[in-house]
């Protein structure tokens, strides 16, 4: 396979680079282009400080540099902003700063005084390092496509979570839940495209108590059926453990989740496999440990949405038409 990939009609360059947070996804991407991955020297020195340097000219090429914001994320960050200074150096034509899962997301609004945007922040330090275009999947946020003063491209995983889940369940006996009311939009979204009622959990978080929520009520019929509860990231699990037992409380059947990021902060995992949560399915945005591999957990690659989306942005295709007729 070439280090890169080169559209004979316009002369046209791409390169595919990445950062060391996630091996295995860039290799997965660059195995769907069928590319080799510019050969790369990173390493930290003794104080921690980021080194970067690509092994090969990136001259005139259309860059695409992939990094997922896992932890310890504000590292990662810090090394996907260096490789993107470095391909501006380097005289890129274009520099795509692709970050499956864009770390701080949480973070786009003030909810109190003082308070930062660091999403806003986030998409700053890109544009400043020298991205010329964000790629990245299911946002927290839709707004945070306004943050980058230039275009982003926002993917969206539910195609690949649903017609798993659709692959797994009884239909006929399905409900589609948001865990709070935050996620109603997502999960409206699943209930077209899986053709299933929605029912909704309202909460509210407990200010004393930082990630603890507390259930109220629920909206939907769920007694003696099949749930599937939707959200964009699993994190501490907290959430996702209140929407189960909730549903459990009003006569769910059985309880699936669905999310495309799977953090697994602390407890997380623990609390997943103690729950009565019969199946997890996540994508592998970020990397998971062997250790939080529960047997449980089903893990689905991302790697070719990325690949196609990259394609198109190469070939000024059209992003947004991956996704046409998807709901």
């Amino acid at each position: 396979m070439a280090s890169g990939i080169v559209s004979h009609d316009t002369e046209k360059r791409m390169v595919l680079v990445s950062g060391r947070a996630h091996p295995e996804l860039a290799e997965a991407v660059a195995g769907e282009l069928e590319c080799e991955l510019v050969p790369t020297s990173a390493f930290d020195f003794a104080n921690g400080e980021i080194y970067v340097r690509f092994s090969e000219s990136v001259r005139g090429a259309f860059a695409f540099c992939l990094q997922s914001h896992t932890a310890p994320i504000n590292k990662w960050i810090m090394e996907h902003l260096i490789m993107c200074d470095a391909l501006k150096r380097a005289s890129a034509r274009s520099i795509t700063a692709i970050a499956p899962f864009y770390g701080y997301a949480r973070q786009d609004k003030k909810h109190r005084g003082r308070e930062p945007i660091s999403a806003r922040l986030m998409a700053d330090l890109f544009e400043t390092a020298g991205a010329t275009r964000l790629m990245s999947v299911d946002l927290h946020t839709a707004q945070i496509q306004g943050f980058f003063n230039g275009p982003v491209d926002h993917l969206w995983s539910l195609p690949i979570l649903a017609n798993y889940v659709r692959t797994r369940v009884d239909r006929s006996r399905l409900t589609v839940v948001s865990p709070d009311a935050g996620r109603v939009r997502l999960a409206d979204q699943w209930s077209d495209w899986l053709g299933a009622p929605l029912a909704i959990i309202h909460k509210r978080r407990d200010p004393a108590v930082a990630n603890k929520v507390r259930v109220h009520e629920l909206v939907g019929e769920v007694d003696g059926r099949t749930c599937v509860i939707v959200d964009d990231m699993i994190d501490t699990a907290g959430t996702i453990i209140e929407a189960a037992q909730a549903l459990a409380k009003n006569g769910a059947s059985q309880v699936l989740v669905a999310a495309t990021h799977a953090v697994l902060s602390g407890p997380a995992v623990d609390r997943l496999a103690d729950s009565a949560i019969s199946e997890v399915v996540v994508t592998d945005t970020l990397p998971i440990d062997e250790d939080k591999r529960i047997g449980k957990l089903t893990v689905l690659s991302i790697a070719p949405l990325i690949a196609r989306a990259i394609r198109e942005v190469f070939d000024d295709g059209s992003v947004t038409s991956l996704f046409d007729g998807n709901a």
